[in-house]
């Protein structure tokens, strides 16, 4: 595994704002930062566990998504949120923890 980003979850604007209508959310670029912090303001209808949407998260890049949530809690089902990217979220004692499998030659850009 390795350190993608931390996603915390707010109600606030804040600067760098990145509309995903197709998520219902309202994101940063976790690249702008040093720290890969990401900030994420969820949309009324947004369709995540109440876990997702309010407690902070930290994220982890894995080679192989199904191989890294084995045996775990899945909070959220692996789905793409953008092309060559794979995401999954479990829970690990009372917080959320994302996965994210990222096809490289797809997404050089990440």
């Amino acid at each position: 595994m390795k350190f993608n980003h931390i996603g915390i979850p707010t109600t606030e604007s804040f600067d760098g704002e990145i509309p995903l209508p197709h998520l219902k959310v309202t994101v940063n670029d976790h690249l702008d930062n040093p720290f890969g912090i990401q900030w994420q303001r969820y949309w009324a209808d947004a369709p995540y566990p109440e876990i997702v949407k309010t407690v902070p998260h930290v994220a982890f890049e894995v080679n192989d998504l199904d191989e890294a949530s084995r045996g775990h809690r899945v909070i959220l089902e692996p789905n793409s949120p953008s092309p060559g990217v794979m995401v999954a979220f479990i829970e690990m004692r009372g917080a959320p923890v994302e996965l994210l499998e990222i096809d490289h030659e797809r997404r050089p850009d990440l």
